[in-house]
């Protein structure tokens, strides 16, 4: 027997049948149900809709010209709104007939002040040329008439918010002379009429032609976005790409300033990724071991450049003269720049000091016969032993052998006393630092650098220098001109240079820092420490939001800047991407386990 053969002859003979069907759909969770707020008031000012109140707006009054882009402030405001416009065609034939009225009346008021002799009234002549014009560009179906009805709904969770976001807003717009008002105890038919339903329920109208109707359109956003180029990430602000090509920018720098953990590493392992697809060769520069999985996992090259390393450099070696360049300012610039790796070297040259040390190099050279009018493209460059012998020949030069003889005899002579055996050709090439000592670090990078610099001129390619926490470069003055160098140069010879720190502070005192900054044509700001805040502001003309969102952002968040515009940016990446570029250590420590358990069953 079933439940309702029971109901209906045991329990309940005298109530109408209950259907099964009946009792299914009383318990059916609907959409409505599942998308209506928890309850709703209406009231002459505002809506409560459960824990939010909102409010809308209605607008009755636009200037006589519109400008592009007049919305756009109201667009990008950080708050939370619905915009909603409602355009009705008008029938061109049927406007023209009240326009043929309106133009007479105009005319007729017109020449009544002429005939009394009053003065000229500007307001009148303009209405009577706007009214002719657009009649003319009626009849020659070059415009169309529409009644258009522009709404906006805001939302908060107290009457201070709205009545503070109103107020925003109101002064934006009437700075433009366009006027809003609120619906006043119309408040449910103007939500209504914002909802996605296409309902007109408000029914607030200005009559506007194509032209200025067309300033609403598109909505204008921070996109920063092109046709082509890599995903650098979505725009926090609308969802959209960040979509760019730093080879198609002015020129083809970026810098990329965070604190410690904000995830400016995961960053540009990722636009490597991206980049290397694009035909583009990566070489980079790694204080910290971070780049070695993803060299391997892309079939790139790592180089272990430490005192104990198989990997050496020759300072002394020359590049092969561009088609431009003549032996004789190849090697005067290499001079030039070993000057300055002495310096480090040595903790700083006087100028007597100096002058020993240029003119040893010069005499150095010579020995191999590599002079200013020889061809030294097969020539082999003299060694630091080679120098340190000249050196010590020369009158004042016996202490700057002294403090020279631990590169080229002591505990540091295995770095850079050895003829190079590095070769950069490969679409990937990590050279990593981590287990050079620190005293040493800075002349390694300038040393390394340098190298890096003299590769890419022997050969035009499109390539891409990454030299991660640049903050070691920029505590020298001579390997910080180097790398604004790099920044400035680069362009002639294909080359994007991507500078990366998490010392904002030390880098910004230097003043190498800003110069770097604005020759580069992307910036990307991340999570930033409260106590370098106030100077990146200034730096970057941040505005309070955008420095609040700076120091809230979570990690792979922060604002990209491309030119004089930027938008908030979150860096996003796919599954795969993610196990290549991840710095977690717990993350490396499964990856690391899964990889020994596939190797313990291989074999």
């Amino acid at each position: 027997m079933s439940i309702f053969d029971f109901l209906k002859t045991k329990k309940a003979p005298t109530l109408a049948p209950i259907l099964p069907q009946e009792i299914y759909e009383a318990g059916v969770l609907e959409l409505k149900d599942v998308i209506a707020p928890s309850a709703l008031k209406i009231t002459p000012k505002m809506l409560n809709l459960g824990d939010k109140i909102a409010r809308t707006f209605f607008v009755i009054s636009y200037p006589r010209y519109l400008t592009d882009g007049w919305f756009s402030p109201i667009i990008n405001l950080d708050k939370v709104f619905d915009i909603s416009i409602h355009i009705h065609p008008i029938e061109t034939s049927k406007i023209l007939r009240q326009f043929q009225k309106k133009v007479a009346e105009v005319q007729s008021q017109i020449h009544t002040r002429e005939e009394k002799g009053l003065v000229r009234d500007p307001m009148l002549d303009t209405a009577y040329q706007d009214l002719e014009k657009l009649r003319d560009d009626l009849m020659q179906a070059q415009e169309r008439l529409f009644d258009v009805g522009l709404y906006v709904s805001v939302y908060g969770d107290t009457e201070e918010e709205l009545n503070a976001t109103e107020s925003e807003i109101r002064s934006i717009l009437e700075s433009k002379l366009i006027y809003i008002k609120p619906a006043l105890f119309q408040q449910d038919a103007g939500f209504k009429s914002v909802l996605p339903s296409a309902t007109d329920e408000l029914a607030v109208h200005s009559k506007l032609n194509s032209s200025p109707l067309s300033s609403m359109f598109p909505f204008i956003s921070f996109d920063l976005t092109s046709d082509k180029g890599i995903l650098y990430g979505v725009n926090r602000h609308n969802s959209s790409l960040v979509l760019f090509d730093r080879f198609s920018l002015e020129n083809y720098n970026s810098v990329t300033l965070a604190k410690s953990g904000s995830g400016k590493s995961y960053q540009t392992k990722l636009e490597i990724i991206r980049t290397l697809m694009f035909d583009t060769e990566v070489i980079v520069i790694d204080p910290e071991k971070e780049y070695e999985y993803l060299a391997e996992a892309v079939g790139g090259k790592y180089f272990n450049i430490s005192l104990n390393s198989e990997h050496h450099i020759n300072p002394f070696e020359l590049p092969k003269p561009a088609e431009d360049e003549s032996p004789s300012d190849v090697l005067r610039s290499n001079i030039i720049n070993l000057v300055g790796l002495f310096r480090i070297m040595m903790g700083g040259l006087s100028p007597e000091e100096d002058a020993i040390i240029d003119r040893a190099i010069t005499e150095t050279y010579a020995l191999k016969d590599i002079t200013a009018d020889a061809d030294f493209s097969n020539l082999e460059p003299p060694l630091m032993s080679d120098f340190e012998l000249v050196l010590a020949g020369m009158e004042g030069g016996e202490s700057l052998v002294q403090r020279l003889s631990k590169y080229t005899r002591g505990t540091w002579a295995g770095f850079i006393n050895r003829p190079s055996n590095v070769d950069i050709n490969g679409k990937l090439v990590v050279f990593s630092l981590r287990d050079m000592e620190d005293e040493l670090k800075p002349v390694a990078m300038y040393i390394v650098t340098h190298y890096i610099w003299n590769a890419i001129r022997k050969n035009l390619r499109k390539r891409l220098l990454v030299i991660d926490e640049a903050w070691w470069m920029m505590k020298s003055e001579d390997t910080a001109s180097f790398l604004l160098g790099l920044a400035k140069r680069g362009r002639k010879y294909y080359l994007g240079v991507s500078t990366i720190t998490q010392d904002v502070d030390d880098f910004l005192k230097s003043p190498y820092g800003l110069p770097i900054i604005t020759n580069s044509s992307i910036q990307i700001l991340l999570k930033q420490s409260p106590s370098n805040i106030d100077k990146l502001q200034k730096t970057f003309n941040l505005t309070d939001e955008e420095k609040y969102l700076l120091l809230e952002s979570d990690v792979g968040e922060g604002i990209f800047f491309v030119g004089l515009k930027h938008v908030a940016i979150k860096i996003i990446a796919s599954y795969t991407e993610d196990q290549i570029i991840t710095s977690d250590p717990s993350e490396l420590l499964t990856i690391k386990k899964a990889k020994d358990e596939l190797n313990r069953v291989g074999k």
